[in-house]
């Protein structure tokens, strides 16, 4: 189920009898849960709703859910090594971005700022 471009997971609680939600693919915990699919459906978008509003009261920006599309502008000669290594590694440029990405997001940063102590 989905809503504002969220999307909620769906478990039912046997014990309460009702179906149980959270909000997927988002740090902050979204929880909801209600008696009938109808209720459920409604009050996973009041959660959206308060949530929304919530982080606008507390002047921060509400965290979306990524997409996986990333539009990319890089140098033409970047470019082409990237198309030569994933075809050296057998898949395809989107394959082989993913992994660089993946590696490098999981990988701490080891840039230094350059100080200027004159």
């Amino acid at each position: 189920m989905s809503y504002k471009g969220y999307t909620a997971s769906m478990a039912f609680d046997a014990e309460d009898k009702i179906i149980v939600g959270r909000v997927l693919d988002v740090d902050d915990i979204i929880a909801f849960h209600g008696e009938s699919v109808a209720e459920f459906e409604s009050n996973f978008h009041a959660a959206i709703e308060d949530y929304l509003a919530a982080s606008i009261e507390l002047g921060s920006a509400p965290e979306k859910p990524a997409s996986g599309k990333v539009m990319l502008r890089i140098a033409p000669e970047v470019h082409a090594a990237a198309l030569k290594a994933a075809a050296r590694s057998g898949t395809s440029l989107n394959k082989w971005a993913e992994g660089a990405l993946g590696k490098a997001a999981r990988k701490p940063s080891t840039r230094t700022t350059a100080r200027n102590d004159a």
